[in-house]
């Protein structure tokens, strides 16, 4: 299992423990899930944190 699938899983599962029920719950275990999946495809390596950190010109700040 790949670090981004478990980062996603731990995300899911906090959104879980923390709010569970209705709609809600639902956007707040979707939110979660995506932070973890980001957050684990970063420390795969697949994701550049300077990618987020460029200006529109391509400079970097």
């Amino acid at each position: 299992m790949s670090m981004a699938v478990a980062g996603m899983i731990a995300g899911m599962a906090l959104g879980f423990a923390g709010h569970f029920g209705g709609f809600g719950a639902f956007l707040l275990v979707a939110a979660l899930g995506a932070v973890g999946f980001v957050v684990g495809r970063f420390l795969e390596g697949d994701v550049d944190l300077g990618d987020f950190l460029r200006s529109r010109d391509g400079q970097r700040r």
